[in-house]
């Protein structure tokens, strides 16, 4: 096997041996409670520690290390191969499946599961469980990123005069399929993200995909038309605006929260002859209220009030706007709201005919990418290496989510780092005026936009000082593999 192993498939592996064998070094059906799995990792969740054999679990063939955190006890597998080792182990009766107690006098196993998942550090919860949400999201995110900066950067008038073609050279179907290819991972996040919030947190998976979907649906004004100033929200009654919430977090996040806690209140209190129909009815109902009328709502609002200090500070003499919008940007990105931007934009190309924002956000975008190869290069464990990378390529093409969820946030430390690269970034930008003649593309792809300005040179210094000051403040202060140990 390579030093790759993360990415590969033991293709030769008796997995159904391996997870009989890996369940009974646990402790057997008598010691476990419970079963999951995340990216590279088999999560178990047991009633003693002490009934673990590791030096048995740890010679297991395809193991790759294990150990007891968070509640949970978490044995590394690697992606692909984790994914069937954990159908063998749910064969057995233990996938995502309560087992019974053993005796009358034993603590419930739901009692247990609730115990060790919520016990420890708050702030360390929290950032598990978001974790645990957006792990499984990831890849997507990874490879949709890659396809939109390729795509931004391909079909850039600059790059297009350079062989003599302009956007009307290229076929419409093509550039259809090429919409479609990056943009529906970020369109249907809400989707994403609500699905696997319901999962984490023990409802059904199938309902938050619909509540996410109610969240986009076709049905409401686009989120980046209403942000670009091309729709505009729905008033319900005449003082609620309600839009689509399209490549949006926290909404979904927070439905999904609120949804599964409420579908497991009705499957205690609804009789089980009727819980099928009642149970996802009511569900539906409620957090469609809650998620467009409430929710939805609060962000939509919180947009507008973001835009507006954003306008304000733009304008902040001395190089303080670029400090601050800099160093604050990626933070905004973490809510979902960061959309309205696009209105600021757009404002600043019809008004001046250049775009000094996009500078701002290039340099704090390639903060986040500095910040997350960082840790890639720093630590040894093979799946945060296989995570990190190209989750840092993704950012140096535009899209940071991968980076913020997937490393730079996980850890803390090194989204820190990352907002300080950003902050110096944003001070050089605002110091060398720069202002790009486009939008919507960023870091590397985001050249394009300086090439006939005169300031491409001036562009990627900032560039590289924003992400070699976040790389190296993560570097230094932000990251040890000893940050593993509480996740």
């Amino acid at each position: 096997m390579s030093d790759f192993g993360v990415f590969e498939t033991e293709v030769n592996m008796d997995y159904k041996k391996v997870a009989k064998d890996l369940t009974d070094a646990i402790g057997g059906k008598d010691n476990i409670v419970s079963a999951t799995h995340c990216a590279t990792r088999l999560r178990v969740i047991v009633r003693d520690q002490e009934k673990i054999d590791k030096n048995t679990v740890d010679n297991i063939e395809g193991v790759k290390g294990a150990f007891f955190n968070s509640g949970q006890y978490q044995v590394i597998f690697g992606t692909g191969t984790v994914n069937k080792v954990f159908e063998e182990v749910a064969n057995l009766g233990y996938g995502d499946a309560v087992s019974s107690s053993s005796s009358k006098d034993d603590k419930s196993a739901e009692e247990i599961r609730k115990q060790q998942m919520t016990g420890g550090n708050p702030i360390k919860k929290a950032i598990r469980t978001f974790g645990d949400v957006f792990v499984p999201i990831i890849p997507v995110l990874v490879a949709t990123g890659l396809f939109m900066g390729l795509r931004g950067l391909l079909t850039q008038e600059s790059i297009l005069s350079a062989f003599g073609m302009t956007t009307d050279s290229i076929s419409g179907n093509f550039l259809l399929w090429t919409k479609v290819l990056t943009d529906t991972a970020f369109a249907f996040l809400p989707a994403l993200v609500c699905w696997s919030t319901f999962r984490v947190f023990g409802g059904s998976p199938v309902i938050g995909i619909v509540l996410g979907l109610m969240l986009v649906s076709p049905s409401l004004p686009n989120a980046y038309d209403v942000a670009s100033g091309s729709a505009k929200a729905i008033l319900f009654f005449n003082f609620i605006p309600v839009v689509g919430y399209q490549g949006t977090v926290l909404p979904a996040f927070f439905t999904g929260i609120i949804g599964s806690k409420l579908e497991l209140y009705l499957r205690k209190k609804v009789p089980d002859t009727f819980s099928l129909l009642i149970t996802p009815f009511f569900v539906l109902l409620i957090m469609s209220v809650l998620s467009l009328f409430i929710i939805g709502p609060i962000f939509h609002s919180l947009e507008t009030v973001v835009l507006a200090a954003t306008e304000v500070v733009l304008n902040l003499p001395m190089g303080i706007g670029g400090i601050i919008i800099g160093g604050t940007q990626q933070i905004i990105v973490v809510t979902g709201v960061h959309h309205i931007f696009n209105f600021l934009e757009t404002q600043l190309l019809s008004t001046y005919g250049s775009n000094a924002f996009n500078a701002l956000i290039s340099a704090a975008t390639a903060a986040q990418a500095g910040a997350t190869l960082a840790v890639g290069i720093k630590t040894k464990d093979e799946k945060l290496k296989a995570l990190a990378f190209p989750s840092a390529f993704s950012a140096s093409l535009g899209i940071t989510e991968p980076a913020i969820f997937g490393v730079n946030l996980r850890f803390v430390r090194p989204f820190v780092c990352a907002l300080a690269g950003g902050a110096v970034g944003g001070f050089l930008a605002s110091m060398f005026n720069l202002a790009g003649t486009g939008m919507s593309v960023t870091v590397i792809p985001g050249m394009t936009l300086y090439i006939g300005n005169g300031q491409l040179l001036a562009y990627v210094f900032t560039l590289l000082v924003s992400s070699a000051v976040a790389f190296a403040l993560t570097f230094i202060f932000g990251y040890s593999d000893k940050m593993l140990e509480d996740k």
